[in-house]
């Protein structure tokens, strides 16, 4: 496909089908990820990419610590903390596609729940990754990094793979990171679901809006 094109159709893919994905075709989306631009060719960040009885377990425990109510455990703000309200709008525009498309009222608190445990599955996807970065890379390399993971989602769906980013991974970061043994100079930023988009599931026909040009760029000694 052309890039346009690519970056047309993405999407946060929630439901996916249980097929397997190759192993082949985990290692070219991972080597593509890889080709980001990084600064001083540092290249931040590790993929940890686990399918089968190795991606149900963290599921589990992941989902065990979530809906047991134990407060988040975050090593960064995903979030501006207090949100503005130009800010909270837009992310109550996205939850309310989400649920609307899935057709959880806004007072089914428990519905909601449900919903946000599905993270911690990642979304039942045949292939889950943990993101991480070493502690010490400065600001500029978490720049790095979304480059490279944004080249990974692309690769993915050039190649008829689907992708969804779990930001959500972060609020149990120290589980995760427990799980897999990380060093403790390796700091979990985030993760992801990969698999093959199911074109029957209603969660997959959810669009959110995107900013207007003028909203977001000024352009200068343009004729």
């Amino acid at each position: 496909m052309a890039l346009h094109e690519l970056l047309r159709d993405r999407r946060s893919v929630r439901g996916f089908l249980p097929h397997a994905v190759p192993r082949e075709e985990v290692e070219k989306v991972l080597r593509a990820a890889r080709t980001a631009p990084s600064g001083a060719n540092l290249q931040p960040g590790r993929f940890h990419v686990l399918t089968g009885e190795p991606l149900a377990a963290l599921s589990r425990e992941l989902v065990d610590m979530a809906a047991s109510g134990r407060p988040p455990v975050a090593e960064y703000s995903y979030f501006p903390n207090p949100m503005p309200a130009e800010l909270k709008a837009k992310q109550r525009a996205a939850g309310y596609a989400l649920y609307s498309q899935l057709g959880i009222g806004r007072r089914d608190i428990e519905g909601r729940k449900a919903q946000f445990l599905e993270n911690y599955r990642f979304f039942s996807a045949p292939v889950g990754i943990v993101v991480s970065i070493r502690r010490d890379m400065g600001k500029g390399c978490f720049m790095d990094l979304g480059m490279a993971i944004m080249a990974l989602m692309l690769a993915a769906q050039d190649r008829g793979l689907a992708t969804c980013g779990i930001g959500a991974l972060a609020n149990y970061a120290d589980i995760a990171h427990a799980h897999l043994g990380l060093k403790s100079e390796e700091m979990v930023v985030c993760g992801m679901a990969l698999g093959y988009a199911d074109p029957e599931a209603r969660v997959n026909d959810v669009r959110t809006e995107r900013d207007p040009l003028e909203e977001y760029a000024v352009l200068r000694g343009f004729s």
